[in-house]
């Protein structure tokens, strides 16, 4: 892990454009130690990468993780957080951490999260406990999703809660709008975004810790003056960096020209800014990401299936996914990958051994395929970042697209 950088450095050095591309490379120098970018950021939603220790999570070569305000303002609290010396000493990860505001979390209660959008459930359904009680220019009142107790979450409260968290980037308050809302409901969502923005930053000037970088949120949903004009409002308020957030449409065609409205605004007002997408994971999203000048990316993706069975393989005509629970693997004996250097190819555990551990239910191979997914993830990232640096990412692109494992591409 590298060294804390000194207060009032450079906190972003653009090192490498790519000549055909928006991709780039760098390092984030941040208050507890560098980022080599372009990087993916593994979740910790609660203080914990789910089955994995810091170390672990170190030694897969990962440098800074996500910490999610929403959840950890509720258990087991900021204060408490707060008196262990902030998120890294609490959860003993070494090096830096973004903090999400929370926004995405709450306004799920009310608009349902994306897996509900999919399959066409109810927000509220039986069973969910957290509600949204209100929404208004001050921020939103909800209920606990654990006790039920009424809460409140505003940007102010979200960026008091994310200074106490201790996190090296602190992003902005928001109201993360899904795919469903209409034009006018994602104008005044976006206008009202915009407002808490100026707020957010107001209270960090004056409460802030000093070192603490501060992303601003790209709005506007799948409308192209809307992300244009929000990419354009948000640089103006000269944040620390800028993630761009929210509804990026239905399918991964749209997705890719959302993302690339507010990149290519960028690329006119805020050229050397830090640039984050948040919720972006899959592999092809992560190479098409970096193409369109993405230098940070975080998504529950590989954790979260790994926990389901599945893992993350060079095999691009089944979306990079291999499902151990499916009756083919029982007498499967090759790796999960071929040349593959984490735990558990390395130790030679078959796709055979981890069938019958999931059938088994033994939590063992939660965190082997877990193990694997991030070290895929990671290695992916490693070789964007040097193809960058080389001028050699269209045909690394082009091979990994092709079903080239990341350390053979």
């Amino acid at each position: 892990m590298t060294q804390p950088s000194p207060a009032g450095s450079n906190r972003f050095e653009i090192q490498a454009r790519a000549s055909d591309s928006q991709a780039r490379s760098g390092v984030l120098h941040l208050h507890r130690g560098d980022v080599r970018t372009p990087a993916f950021v593994p979740l910790g939603t609660k203080g914990t990468v789910k089955s994995l220790t810091p170390r672990e999570v170190d030694q897969l070569g990962f440098e800074m993780i996500l910490g999610n305000t929403f959840h950890l303002m509720i258990q087991p609290g900021a204060d408490l957080v707060a008196d262990f010396g902030g998120l890294g000493e609490f959860m003993r990860w070494p090096g830096p951490i973004i903090t999400d505001s929370g926004g995405f979390q709450v306004f799920s209660m009310g608009h349902g999260t994306v897996a509900d959008e999919v399959k066409g459930r109810s927000a509220n359904g039986p069973g969910r406990q957290g509600r949204i009680l209100g929404i208004d220019e001050e921020g939103v009142r909800f209920r606990s999703y654990v006790d039920g107790a009424e809460m409140f979450m505003g940007p102010e409260t979200s960026m008091e809660v994310q200074a106490k968290l201790g996190s090296d980037i602190a992003l902005v308050f928001d109201e993360c709008t899904p795919f469903h809302v209409t034009r006018e409901y994602t104008a005044k969502s976006t206008e009202r975004t915009h407002r808490w923005l100026d707020r957010c930053l107001s209270w960090h000037k004056a409460n802030g810790p000093e070192w603490q970088m501060v992303y601003g949120i790209v709005q506007g949903g799948v409308y192209e003056d809307m992300r244009r004009e929000s990419t354009a409002a948000v640089a103006a308020r000269n944040p620390d960096g800028i993630a761009i957030g929210g509804s990026l449409g239905e399918n991964k065609e749209q997705m890719y020209e959302v993302v690339s409205w507010a990149t290519d605004e960028l690329d006119r007002v805020a050229p050397d800014s830090p640039r984050h997408l948040l919720g972006i994971g899959d592999v092809d999203d992560l190479i098409r990401g970096v193409e369109l000048g993405i230098d940070t990316f975080d998504c529950a993706m590989p954790t979260r299936i790994g926990r389901h069975g599945t893992a993350v393989v060079a095999d691009p005509g089944n979306r990079w996914r291999l499902d151990l629970t499916r009756a083919t693997a029982r007498d499967d004996s090759r790796l999960l990958a071929e040349g593959c250097g984490c735990p558990a190819c390395s130790e030679g555990f078959t796709r055979a051994y981890m069938h019958h551990l999931i059938r088994a239910k033994e939590h063992t191979v939660m965190r082997l395929i877990t193990l694997h997914n991030l070290y895929f993830i990671a290695r992916l990232m490693d070789r964007l970042r040097d193809a960058v640096a080389d001028n050699t990412l269209p045909a690394v692109a082009a091979a990994l697209r092709s079903g080239a494992n990341p350390w053979d591409a």
